[in-house]
């Protein structure tokens, strides 16, 4: 570790160790990127989501009540009254005629039911493949949610809810764009087949059942939007980020520390999953457009070529601005571009920056290609090096 790294790391620590913390001046530290160690990066991740109040007196406090209504949400929409052993004293609930199966009231818990599994076997197919190019999300967590797994109880987990149900899910498809993509970097590494996921032991959960879980619930809560492809791409950071926290007292609670973050990120972010606001000022259309407005502004030349061969904004930007680039990289540097988008104040405007950025930076290739080689340019894009990615999107934002 270079001396410079290590001064840097201090700076952080004197920033985290204010008893009420200085929001700018921490934002201004992270937007260069945030260090792993000491579990830094995940708890500056946590204040700059709006998740930690900046009164650090009052975490303890905070934590304590948001946890245990985790715990209570899970109680509620995840253990099913009436499916404990008997022995423990718990008895069946009795089926009335009123909440039979085949009842077809919209009020029927039934009902409700198996609308949730359509919802719940959607959410399985995505989170199984979830970055398949990582181990991590398949290896066992250490920290299994043991109000569900416990051995003295038989409660059904979302698992075995998926393996259990015959309904067919009706596909969710989202992909308003149209578009089918080339590739992405990573997930064209299909090392783990849906088929042939090894299954753990009793008592052991995979990560990806984690991020099941947590989603679930969101989509359980959040009826207006529910699920929608590709949230799974925008949890997954945030999760991977909490569970290799190397602090034990965080890592145990990253389900619902992550459930948070992931609801407030996601209260900035969800009209863009909305198809009914995509021609609004706050959807997706716009936010694509601005894209390519952004880009007139800054390489005219550029965006009249792009405009020439007819390559439309959604053609690419739909996935960029949707899933955060979650997919034009690998994770590391995926987290990295987070960091600084996080720490900036209108993160959703520099995000466009950076797509602009982007495309500033492959100007030339672009220039010299037709239609197809440029349309495989945007889908699978070239620059690795998510630095020089940013040092230019910061450039724009500083009119140079």
């Amino acid at each position: 570790m270079s001396s410079s790294y290590r001064s840097r790391i201090q700076e952080f620590k004197v920033a985290l160790s204010e008893e009420k913390l200085d929001l700018n001046a921490l934002r201004e530290l992270c937007f260069s990127g945030i260090p792993f160690e000491g579990g830094i990066r995940a708890l500056c991740w946590k204040v700059l989501l709006n998740y930690l109040p900046l009164d650090q007196t009052m975490w303890d406090s905070f934590l304590k009540k948001q946890r245990e209504g985790y715990s209570q949400f899970l109680k509620e929409m995840i253990i099913q009254p009436g499916i404990a052993k008997a022995n423990l004293g718990l008895s069946r609930e009795d089926v009335t005629m009123e909440d039979h199966p085949l009842n077809p009231s919209p009020e029927s818990k039934w009902n409700n039911y198996f609308r949730d599994n359509e919802v719940l076997l959607q959410i399985d197919k995505d989170v199984r493949r979830l970055y398949p190019d990582m181990a991590f999300f398949q290896w066992p967590t250490d920290y299994p949610c043991q109000l569900i797994l416990d051995p003295q109880n038989d409660y059904e987990t979302l698992r075995c809810r998926v393996e259990q149900t015959t309904l067919k899910a009706q596909t969710v498809d989202r992909n308003r764009s149209g578009v089918t993509n080339v590739s992405s970097p990573g997930k064209a590494l299909n090392l783990y087949p849906s088929n042939e996921y090894e299954v753990l032991p009793n008592g052991c959960e995979a990560h990806w059942e984690v991020v099941e879980r947590i989603l679930f619930i969101y989509a359980k809560l959040n009826p207006g939007i529910a699920y929608v492809q590709g949230m799974n791409e925008v949890v997954g950071p945030l999760y991977y980020t909490f569970a290799t926290d190397p602090n034990d007292k965080w890592r145990e609670h990253a389900e619902a520390d992550t459930f948070f973050c992931f609801t407030n990120l996601m209260s900035e972010n969800r009209d863009m999953f909305i198809k009914s606001l995509d021609d609004s000022q706050c959807g997706i259309t716009y936010k694509m457009e601005s894209v390519y407005s952004m880009l007139k502004e800054k390489d005219m030349e550029l965006y009249i070529k792009l405009q020439e061969q007819n390559i439309k904004p959604q053609y690419f930007t739909f996935r960029w601005l949707t899933l955060l680039l979650s997919q034009e990289f690998l994770l590391p540097d995926v987290i990295r571009i987070w960091d600084t988008l996080f720490s900036d104040q209108d993160r959703f405007n520099f995000l466009i920056l950076v797509c602009c950025a982007m495309l500033v930076l492959i100007r030339d290739q672009l220039l010299a290609g037709d239609f197809t080689i440029n349309m495989r340019l945007l889908q699978d894009y070239p620059i690795s090096d998510v630095h020089t990615i940013l040092a230019k999107a910061k450039q724009l934002q500083d009119g140079s």
